[in-house]
């Protein structure tokens, strides 16, 4: 265990003493850019790729002392080209993500038009807790986009005392929270930040039009001292502004903030492959002015036409979605409900996803040792005996049963739920079917989520309904 994560002398938190203030088709950047923005609260990068059509307009909206901008790695150039040359990425850049939901009880100075209202209104600033926190890699040795979501409740160092992590941009803004991300991933490097306050979501996906999205399960939720009303009926469904943000910030299930860091992603995964059409060009002027006004970064022009030039590359099946490997605290251990860290995952997670090296990993686990997790979508007692079967017989022993998949899918979801992409492509080549997705949306205990679809049918004919005709 690294001695960077366990100080000798502990300092207490505090506050500072003054927050920091072949058809033709729109291009893969644009979708990425969006998908990332869109999700405000889920993330911010999404503002750093289209912010470069802004110009030189500065979007750093807080100023940096010299010994916060330490906390970033800025030694090291992270771009080469220049004049009349597009810029280009020169080595993988880590940028920490913040989406922020301040109330207008969490500032000192709130603006006039909240301060003699008789509920939490939510404003426009990046003072306060970090409602998401997202650490984005972007890797052009292998071609890659990582995003890693870090639970707010996360249990670990902040300024010298074992706490939240949300609370790191609280007491320290962005700053830090990129010192206490590093010392939690065991020292990677932290390049730049971008933080986005959740006012902008609403007007942002209205902007896009709305975005389609499975809604796993009904979600109700009323707190008058916040107006925060959520009413969405489970299923299938077209969500406008202020139902994605409702969508985003429920809470209040069995799995609390994981669960809500689930369906960020599964929103992130939407946006991205609705948005790439010439529908989108219309509505970017839209766009844009929502995200001037709501993100505070400290990527410079050049390097925001390096991260465009870098996406624009990107296919979707090479954006992986990761969640920092941990469990729910025992609610009998402490008295908050932490997400505990697990150092030893992390840092293979680290080696796997976040370190220099250009290699491909092989699969990481003997197949008798994978745990995979089965979430039915045919509604085929068949399929899933035949499936169940043709695992065992080649290896798969730790194989169960999980709650079915209420979305028809009409291709399997071979879901990497632990980052081992390695090991989900060899399943899937067995398998012969389906699509191999490198996210956090699966079961949480397993390694493996096979999501099972329509494909499994098709290829072996094992429909029940079939039978007796």
């Amino acid at each position: 265990m690294s001695s960077s994560r366990h100080p000798q002398s502990p300092e207490p938190l505090r506050p500072t003493s003054s927050k920091p203030t072949r058809r033709f088709r729109v291009p893969r950047w644009l979708g990425i850019g969006v998908a990332l923005v869109g999700v405000a609260s889920a993330s911010a990068a999404g503002g750093a790729f289209l912010a470069v059509s802004l110009g030189s307009t500065p979007l750093m909206q807080s100023q940096l002392s010299q010994e916060d901008e330490g906390a970033f790695n800025n030694s090291d150039p992270i771009t080469a080209g220049g004049n009349l040359r597009v810029p280009r990425l020169t080595r993988p850049v880590n940028i920490l993500v913040l989406g922020l939901k301040v109330l207008s009880t969490d500032v000192n100075d709130p603006p006039p038009e909240v301060r003699n209202l008789r509920y939490h209104a939510l404003v426009n600033s990046f003072e306060g807790l970090s409602d998401t926190m997202l650490l984005v890699r972007f890797n052009p040795h292998n071609n890659q986009l990582v995003v890693l979501s870090l639970p707010r409740d996360t249990r670990t160092w902040v300024s010298g005392e074992l706490t939240k992590l949300n609370e790191a941009n609280a007491y320290g803004g962005p700053a830090l929270a990129a010192r206490s991300v590093s010392e939690l991933l065991n020292g990677v490097a932290i390049d730049r930040y971008v933080r986005i306050n959740v006012q902008g979501v609403e007007t942002l996906v209205d902007a896009l039009g709305g975005v389609t999205v499975n809604v796993p399960q009904d979600m109700r939720y009323q707190d008058d001292s916040q107006r925060l009303y959520i009413n969405l009926k489970a299923g299938e469904q077209k969500l406008d502004g202020d139902q994605a943000l409702q969508f985003l910030r429920f809470r209040y299930d069995a799995k609390g903030d994981i669960g809500r860091v689930q369906r960020q992603q599964m929103l992130m995964r939407a946006i991205i492959e609705q948005s790439l059409n010439p529908a989108t060009i219309s509505r970017l002027p839209k766009i844009l002015s929502v995200i001037q006004s709501h993100v505070d970064t400290n990527l410079n022009v050049e390097e925001l036409l390096a991260l465009t030039g870098f996406a624009a590359q990107t296919s979707g099946s090479n954006v992986q979605m990761l969640m920092l490997p941990g469990d729910f605290s025992d609610p009998t251990q402490f008295e908050l409900s932490y997400w505990l860290p697990n150092l030893r995952a992390i840092d293979a997670m680290v080696a796997r996803h976040f370190s220099y090296g250009t290699q491909q990993v092989a699969a990481s686990e003997d197949p008798a040792y994978l745990r995979v997790a089965i979430q039915d979508s045919t509604g085929d007692p068949a399929a899933l005996d035949n499936l169940l079967t043709t695992l065992e017989e080649s290896g798969y022993y730790n194989v169960y049963v999980d709650r079915e998949w209420d979305q028809d899918l009409p291709i399997t979801r071979i879901v990497a739920q632990s980052g081992d992409q390695a090991s989900a492509e060899t399943l899937q080549r067995f398998l012969g079917v389906g699509e191999v997705r490198v996210e956090s949306t699966g079961v949480l205990a397993s390694d493996i989520t096979i999501q099972l679809g329509r494909d499994w049918l098709d290829e072996y004919g094992t429909r029940s309904s079939f039978q007796g005709l």
